[in-house]
């Protein structure tokens, strides 16, 4: 019988390295925010918060950084939804 890890781990294509554990994959308050996200787009914060934990989000935010100090909104998608592709795919 093997064990299954707590976590996943993974690396966006921009090179985020990131590890979810898969009891916060798991979690209906991150799901439900991901269902209200396309009508309402300010609740990307709270699903990188959920998704990432606090650490995590600040490392995200810091790699997409930009020059000038600003976090640009686009950037923060694409990598939300390519860590969530990759997930998918480990769970197929």
């Amino acid at each position: 019988m093997t064990t299954q890890k707590p976590t996943i781990s993974g690396q966006t294509q921009s090179g985020f390295k990131y590890v979810l554990k898969k009891k916060d994959l798991n979690n209906f308050e991150l799901f439900e925010a991901l269902s209200e996200l396309q009508d309402n787009p300010l609740l990307l914060p709270k699903v990188v918060l959920l998704l990432l934990g606090c650490e995590q989000k600040k490392m995200l935010y810091d790699h997409v950084r930009e020059k000038d100090g600003t976090v640009p909104i686009e950037k923060i998608e694409k990598e939300i939804t390519d860590i969530f592709k990759q997930v998918k795919e480990i769970k197929n």
